[in-house]
């Protein structure tokens, strides 16, 4: 890949994932434990650690530990990255 593009891969590969639009959605609610997660989306643990690294590696997610649990939200700043990066593909520029 060209520099730039896989930090640019990752934010899509955020999401092209069925279970990972479905953590984005609940997400949307405000921050939730790995606990709530598991528990809404009926998946092990250890599925949800999968799609949550790749969502927190795209920069959309971000986390914080609070004792034994991690507890998840939307990232402002990497939401409005993915936004522009979006509109910056789409955008038809004539030449």
């Amino acid at each position: 890949m060209l520099p730039g593009y896989e930090e640019q891969a990752k934010v899509f590969k955020a999401f092209c994932d069925e279970k990972r639009l479905q953590v984005l959605k609940l997400l949307r609610g405000g921050e939730k434990c790995a606990c709530v997660l598991v528990e809404s989306l009926g998946i092990p643990q250890s599925s949800l650690s999968y799609h949550m690294k790749i969502l927190c590696d795209s920069g959309i997610v971000e986390s914080r530990e609070e004792g034994k649990w991690t507890h998840y939200s939307i990232s402002k700043k990497g939401g409005a990255y993915a936004l522009e990066l979006l509109k910056e593909i789409v955008d038809a520029k004539e030449e």
